[in-house]
């Protein structure tokens, strides 16, 4: 994600950030890579979730990875209700055609309508976040990981805004966090290393 403007960050934020600094980070357990399965079609969506969780943090191919995390989003993206699947299809038209206003409230319709469903506040706060709205799309992430703690791609948006007002330690945090669910990522990797030399070589 590109840079964008210093906001300062909205106080809503703050549960889920004192979460993550309290929060010990802990690596996962050296295992086998995990495959790939295919969905049990007498599971609920939310023992798939945690199946394919389970697997996530366990698989150290980013490539197998990759397709695990796919898998996911797979899930999340699936509302259970056709109308709010709809209104998704439309918003998301909308934002690849730079109609940002009607994007906007196709989202605030399927907020409106399932409240749990943790795509719809996923891809507003995206693209608040692209709109330069770092307060509102922080709000929305927040509520993301009240539903869904694992939510990769929500930490990976906090972190963003994090970075790029300059929390260097939360961010790190945020990163920390995003490794525990997703070991694999090797962006996530890479930028957990960048700031830990950073945070090392800081004055204290």
């Amino acid at each position: 994600m590109s840079a964008m403007r210093f906001f300062a960050l909205s106080c809503s934020a703050l549960p889920i950030l004192l979460l993550l600094v309290s929060a010990s980070p802990h690596p996962a357990a050296a295992a086998e890579p995990a495959a790939v399965e295919q969905k049990d079609p007498d599971a609920s969506p939310k023992q798939r979730l945690d199946d394919l969780f389970l697997a996530l943090k366990r698989q150290r191919d980013p490539d197998q990875a990759k397709m695990i995390s796919d898998q996911i989003r797979a899930e999340w993206a699936d509302s259970g209700s056709a109308t709010v699947n709809l209104l998704m299809q439309w918003a998301i038209k909308a934002v690849a055609e730079k109609r940002n206003a009607a994007a906007l409230d196709f989202f605030d319709q399927v907020i409106s309508l399932k409240p749990d469903y943790v795509e719809g506040w996923n891809q507003r706060a995206t693209l608040n976040y692209a709109m330069g709205d770092y307060a509102r799309s922080m709000a929305d992430i927040n509520q993301v990981l009240r539903i869904e703690p694992r939510h990769f791609g929500a930490l990976a948006g906090m972190a963003a805004i994090l970075s790029e007002t300059g929390k260097d330690g939360l961010t790190l945090k945020v990163w920390q966090r995003f490794l525990e669910i997703y070991p694999a990522d090797r962006g996530a990797q890479e930028q957990a290393d960048k700031l830990s030399e950073k945070l090392a070589g800081s004055p204290t």
